[in-house]
């Protein structure tokens, strides 16, 4: 709190405060040191700041001296000085260089207008200009002053320590002998200074500093602090009269008297209670928002210190860490270093073996060679043709044989002294100089969007976004989904993108789905499973993308008919794997007794002829009088009762007992047409030009079946 109280131009305890307009304090002396006179004509200047203040020197006039005079500045004796750009609290103070006495007078243009005060705020630097009462016109800031007087008896009392106490640090001074002028606590008065005796007559007061002392401010006025009361402040226009009601449009209290004659007679104004406890509660509540700002800082920084300590440690793992990858890279390169010592060593081994086997080999031949020579040497210098001519013809094959032994080759060396190894040590060099760290680390949670996430018949939406302020990279998303009855996940899309819909679920199951994200680092975690449950019925249309071509569909694909009189095919948009389901189609025009057939398919169906004929659909087709059931070209189960316009066709496809039965306007229609079929199977349709239907879907399954009609044999 200290630095609220202190003076933005001194630096020091404020001392008589007044209010600027611009709701800024600053001392009365002070003020009177950055006020500056200029003459009407003259721009305003920025004010003068004196070397030194009067509260950092210890001084401090009184009220008499609040106008400030023409010549106050001029004639002061601080023109010699040279003015300061910084005031002791370090607030920038734009400084006015005066002139020379006289020059201001001398410069000044005749006829110019009178001289006019203004005064700069030494924090915001709104000048404020000063009328005939000069700084009397400012209100004086007495709540400030009461605060910092209690601020001083507070820290007076907290210096005053026993002079007498043997303790380390002493006890704090409980009272002041007047005419010893010694502090004493409690315990060193009862036992060096007793009530009695000489000691009797003496005067024992609070210490200094204590709210009971005379001059307790330590400024040399008992009035405000001694008596326990502290004056009610008057109005600064109107002496004798205390302030009693407050200016709104002023902001500031005003008298009875400035209502009645003064300039505040036409303002809105209200009663000084009322608006002391709105503005006490206005500023409560301001309080409890900057309490709730600084326990969140405090919060903060707690947060930031264990940040420090979080950062301290993860550097000394992570240096750990590096050390011993480095070590590691290290001993790997020692470990291959060996291995390549030991093939340059099997190398040199080997050239110098063959070189010294060469060496053997051409020593003995060239004995062999230099023996025979000399022997046939010797044999030349025999003068006995007979002896001679007996041993000649063998010693001249033998010299021969010698000579064919050095054949060209035999005198060069089978190896050279060059080592075929070259090490290719620059892609490492280059992954070494490469080394690095990169930031890249596992991508977090992703957050599955439920509010994006639904389900439509047999398929699924899910959508999902990366949480907020992450900086981590993310290269795709895989999702899993469940089988829909508890078992193990599965993968049903790896990619980019962030939504994503799955077709051909089951109906009426529960299937549990979950997202993770991947980068080059690896797999991240998995999110929150979401639980997204398929329709119990089945809502399907006629496929236009699946039909013939001579397939005509209207009413939103709900209604079909054909462009050929020969039967075409058209399936369903669903498909069917698991569950039991149950649609009708209703025959809105019949003519010239046509075959329609009704029943499923697999979805590559041949499209071009009735259904049924192929291995690839399970059908009834039915005229005016009987139906017939078929599959593979086979007609069975011939039953009595056919269609006409208004008729409705009912289809049940019973998946859990793996069964197809038809009914014609709610009554079964035979037997169950087929038995044990499984698999993926659509609703299908063969028609021609004689007949259109259309679909209706979304139905409950009957729960009363009608008796069937018996077969025709």
């Amino acid at each position: 709190m200290e630095e609220e109280l202190k003076c933005p131009v001194c630096g020091s305890l404020f001392r008589e405060p007044i209010i600027l307009p611009c709701s800024h304090n600053v001392c009365l002396p002070c003020a009177r040191t950055i006020a500056v006179q200029t003459p009407e004509s003259e721009q305003h200047l920025p004010s003068l700041l004196h070397p030194r203040g009067p509260c950092a020197a210890g001084g401090g006039g009184g009220d008499h001296a609040d106008k400030l005079s023409l010549h106050s500045e001029t004639d002061s004796g601080y023109g010699s000085y040279t003015p300061s750009l910084k005031s002791p609290n370090g607030v920038r103070v734009l400084p006015l260089v005066p002139a020379p006495p006289g020059a201001a007078a001398a410069a000044a243009p005749r006829g110019a207008g009178p001289a006019s005060s203004s005064l700069t705020c030494p924090q915001c630097h709104r000048s404020a200009s000063l009328d005939q009462r000069g700084l009397r016109g400012f209100q004086r800031n007495r709540l400030l002053e009461a605060i910092v007087q209690r601020y001083q008896q507070g820290r007076a009392a907290a210096a005053a320590k026993c002079q007498l106490c043997d303790r380390s640090p002493p006890e704090p001074a409980a009272v002041l002998c007047e005419q010893c002028e010694v502090l004493y606590c409690a315990a060193c008065q009862l036992r060096c200074h007793p009530a009695r005796g000489p000691f009797a007559k003496h005067r024992l007061a609070p210490p200094p500093g204590h709210p009971g002392a005379p001059g307790g401010g330590g400024d040399g006025g008992g009035g405000k602090g001694a008596g326990g009361g502290r004056k009610l402040p008057t109005c600064a226009e109107h002496d004798l009269e205390n302030y009693s009601m407050y200016c709104v449009s002023c902001r500031s209290p005003v008298c009875y008297q400035c209502l009645e004659e003064g300039k505040h007679g036409k303002h809105d104004v209200k009663a000084l209670g009322a608006m002391w406890k709105q503005h006490k509660a206005q500023l409560s509540q301001a309080l409890n928002g900057v309490s709730d700002k600084a326990k969140e800082a405090k919060e903060f920084l707690v947060q930031l210190k264990n940040l420090l300590q979080q950062i301290q440690e993860n550097g000394l793992d992570y240096e750990a860490c590096l050390v011993a990858q480095c070590d590691a890279l290290v001993d790997a390169l020692t470990r291959q270093k060996a291995k390549l010592l030991t093939k340059v060593t099997k190398e040199r081994e080997h050239k110098l073996k063959v070189v010294w086997d060469q060496i053997n080999h051409c020593t003995l031949k060239l004995r062999q060679s230099t023996g025979l020579m000399e022997y046939c040497l010797e044999v030349i210098k025999e003068n006995d043709p007979s002896g001679f001519l007996q041993i000649s013809d063998a010693l001249i094959k033998r010299v021969q044989v010698s000579q064919e032994q050095w054949v060209k080759g035999a005198l060069e060396p089978k190896v050279s002294a060059e080592f075929d190894l070259t090490l290719d040590s620059e892609p490492l060099l280059q992954s070494i100089h490469q080394l690095d760290f990169i930031q890249m680390k596992l991508p977090p949670v992703p957050l599955l969007q439920l509010e994006k996430c639904c389900t439509r018949n047999n398929s699924v939406t899910l959508a999902w976004r990366m949480p907020p302020l992450s900086h981590n990279p993310v290269e795709g998303y895989i999702l899993e989904l469940d089988d829909g009855d508890g078992g193990q996940f599965r993968e049903v899309y790896v990619g980019k993108e962030t939504l994503c819909t799955i077709d051909g679920l089951h109906f009426n199951s529960t299937y549990n789905a979950r997202v993770k994200a991947f980068n080059s680092s690896g797999v991240g975690p998995y999110s929150k499973t979401v639980i997204l449950q398929t329709s119990d019925v089945a809502w399907f249309t006629f496929d236009p993308s699946s039909a013939h071509r001579d397939i005509v569909l209207s009413n939103d694909n709900q209604t079909a008919t054909c462009n050929s009189y020969d039967d075409r095919v058209v399936l369903g948009t669903a498909a069917f794997s698991k569950g039991v389901h149950y649609w009708e189609l209703h025959v809105d025009r019949y003519d010239n007794h046509p075959d329609p057939a009704f029943g499923i398919a697999r979805i590559n169906v041949v499209k071009d002829m009735m259904l049924g004929k192929d291995d690839k659909a399970w059908a009834m087709y039915v005229d005016n009088n009987r139906s017939w059931f078929m599959h593979c070209n086979s007609h069975t189960n011939r039953t009595e009762g056919g269609v006409s316009k208004g008729a409705t066709v009912g289809v049940l496809l019973d998946l859990n007992k793996h069964n197809l039965t038809f009914y014609i306007n709610g009554q079964q229609q035979g037997p169950p047409a087929f038995e044990n079929v499984e698999g993926v199977f659509m609703p299908a349709l063969s028609l021609n030009r004689n007949v259109q239907v259309t679909l209706h879907t979304g139905l409950e399954v009957p729960q009363c079946v009608k008796q069937p009609k018996l077969p025709n044999n």
